[in-house]
């Protein structure tokens, strides 16, 4: 990416104690930008605040709460916010409501909550830039995951509505949607992310990367794996034959013992 496009610009990234979200942080840094490391854990956030340097500050905290205490943190102006939180929830239509409940509330009302605070002033400047962690998921499904996938659905579907709603007036949306990437919430998937993700998973580096390619190109879609936009075609254009592949995998998920 142009290093000109963060020169000087003021990002919160948000789940940024690891993984995906501290690759961008550091990415962000790396090209001149001053960022906010928010994660629920402090430890984590202050660890890699520190690991950045002078071009950082932690500001740890819930996700959906902490746009104002980052916004303050940053002088009063936020640039570029990165949504990047998120629950890895695992579970099948019998997952408790609170498992759908809290899936709900970090991987789209968090996103919501923020950009109901970051508006009014991008809208006014004719400039700002909403980041979000959605997911192959949110494109595709992923087995043995039903509060996440439909959740990082809703992802995406929040992340292009604010895109045709409000691009005419200087917003720009990315919707990043990786498959299996080398992180906790990797490990975390279990059998199914070993069966379905694991073989092709990438380095959170990698979808910084990607990233930054995207906002060079003013590109909607993040698509680290580049044969993510063939499926995601194919299922648009024959759902039941793709519906049958991933039955498919899915039993081969439950033959194998899960």
């Amino acid at each position: 990416m142009k290093v000109s496009a963060v020169q000087g610009a003021r990002v919160v990234v948000t789940g940024a104690g690891g993984g995906i979200g501290a690759a961008l942080a550091r990415g962000f840094a790396a090209k001149g930008a001053r960022v906010v490391v928010n994660d629920l854990d402090a430890a984590k956030a202050t660890a890699v605040a520190e690991d950045i340097g002078a071009d950082a500050v932690a500001v740890p905290g819930d996700a959906s709460a902490v746009v104002e205490r980052a916004r303050d943190a940053l002088g009063g102006t936020v640039d570029i916010y990165c949504a990047n939180a998120g629950l890895g929830s695992a579970g099948d239509a019998f997952a408790d409501d609170d498992i759908w409940a809290s899936a709900w509330d970090v991987n789209v009302m968090a996103h919501v909550r923020a950009s109901r605070i970051l508006l009014p002033d991008w809208l006014e400047r004719g400039e700002g830039r909403f980041v979000s962690t959605v997911s192959a998921a949110g494109l595709l499904t992923m087995i043995g995951a039903a509060p996440y996938s439909v959740t990082k659905h809703g992802a995406l579907a929040y992340a292009e509505w604010l895109s045709l709603t409000y691009r005419h007036r200087g917003l720009k949306v990315h919707a990043i949607c990786p498959q299996g990437v080398r992180t906790d919430m990797l490990t975390a998937a279990g059998s199914a992310g070993d069966l379905v993700l694991a073989p092709t998973a990438i380095e959170p580096e990698d979808v910084a990367d990607a990233l930054f390619d995207a906002m060079d190109e003013d590109r909607f879609l993040v698509l680290p794996h580049a044969e993510v936009a063939g499926y995601y075609q194919a299922r648009s254009a024959d759902p039941d034959r793709w519906l049958t592949g991933m039955n498919q995998i899915q039993q081969k998920w439950e033959g194998a013992g899960r």
